[in-house]
């Protein structure tokens, strides 16, 4: 399964190659290329206007159709906007909300997503 994600800050890239998994990292330049096989999406929590690059690749294509699930960092302090961004994205394209993470994610994160990976998988 690949990884695609959106990294404004470099938090949410830490975790991802933390994963070790195969990986595409969105930007305005690659945003509505096709994959065409499984993947899920992490996404730090931004405004909606800094993250709709993530629906613009998922609405690519057949993007949709390989769309398996998607998780969040964040910040707590956010307190209920905690991983906002991905429980949206959870909910509009009904896939799992995979895990929610703060900052760049610690082992015990990692080890979460790649179980819930295995399951969906």
């Amino acid at each position: 399964m690949r990884v695609v994600f959106l990294s404004l800050t470099g938090q949410t890239r830490k975790f991802v190659n933390k994963l070790g998994m195969e990986s595409v990292e969105l930007t305005n330049k690659n945003a509505f290329q096709s994959i065409a096989e499984p993947f899920i999406i992490v996404t730090p929590s931004y405004d909606k206007e800094a993250t709709d690059i993530l629906n613009d690749f998922i609405e690519t294509g057949d993007n949709r159709a390989y769309f398996k699930g998607v998780a969040g960092g964040g910040n707590l302090n956010f307190s209920t906007l905690f991983g906002f961004t991905a429980k949206d994205i959870a909910r509009d394209y009904a896939v799992p909300l995979l895990h929610l993470f703060e900052f760049q994610g610690n082992d015990k994160d990692v080890q979460i997503l790649k179980e819930k990976v295995k399951e969906i998988g």
